[in-house]
């Protein structure tokens, strides 16, 4: 399994997706750095990361599908899957190996936003707990993001269909609570609740302010884990239909 991650992340840096996919999550990320002080009354910087990290947490979605869209997809357009698919791995070991691949360039996009705290902290002070849970919140938000693009690559042969599907489904996770705002489901209470108990946005607010929640952090790895498993029935599904 570790030949394969190997081999996952390396493909990510020898092609121009993860360079690409990087420059544009840094450029907003500094838009939003640099708006946050242009907007701030004081001559004392105090970064916090709440706004940013809630902005961010919109615009990524156009980003992460970048990532996830050729996990299965290409392959399964190149007729190169029957290689992993015959290899003696389970089916959950390569779904793992390539989702740990993407979570790594996700986790090296967020270490390169280092150099903003450490910005703010040369010229005025961090409130490091509300950003240790900023960065958390944003990770874990990621994590479910990953494992959605990757279930909607396994569904197609084709990434760029893989990638409008990971989008769609991102937004309509993200605007669930939106949805669960209307007053026809707040007219059923049962209803409502279900929904926002899987609310995605208001669980990444709580860390996006700086608190921490143990609910909410089983609740992200819980779903990813549960998205993740989906991929594994949708891939076995089609090799046990192949004969």
């Amino acid at each position: 399994m570790f030949s394969l991650y190997k081999k996952e992340v390396q493909s990510y840096f020898l092609s121009p997706f993860a360079y690409v996919v990087s420059a544009l999550f840094l450029m907003v990320f500094s838009l939003f750095f640099i708006n946050g002080i242009s907007d701030m009354n004081s001559n004392v910087l105090k970064f916090s990361f709440s706004n940013i990290f809630y902005n961010n947490f919109f615009y990524f979605i156009f980003m992460i599908p970048l990532l996830t869209m050729r996990t299965f997809a290409e392959e399964r357009k190149s007729h190169t899957e029957t290689l992993w698919l015959s290899a003696p791995i389970s089916i959950a070991q390569v779904v793992i190996a390539k989702y740990l691949a993407v979570v790594t360039v996700f986790l090296l996009m967020l270490v390169l936003t280092l150099f903003f705290p450490l910005v703010a902290w040369w010229h005025g002070s961090v409130i490091v707990p509300s950003m240790l849970c900023g960065y958390l919140g944003f990770f874990l938000w990621g994590l479910v993001c990953i494992a959605i693009g990757m279930m909607m690559s396994a569904l197609t042969d084709n990434p760029i269909l893989a990638a409008v599907l990971g989008e769609g489904a991102m937004i309509v996770v993200i605007f669930l609570d939106n949805f669960t705002k209307t007053a026809l489901v707040q007219s059923m209470p049962a209803v409502a609740k279900v929904f926002e108990w899987f609310s995605t946005e208001q669980r990444f607010g709580v860390f996006s302010q700086g608190l921490f929640s143990l609910s909410d952090l089983v609740f992200f790895l819980s779903l990813s884990a549960v998205v993740l498993v989906w991929t594994v029935i949708i891939i076995e599904k089609r090799r046990w239909s192949r004969g």
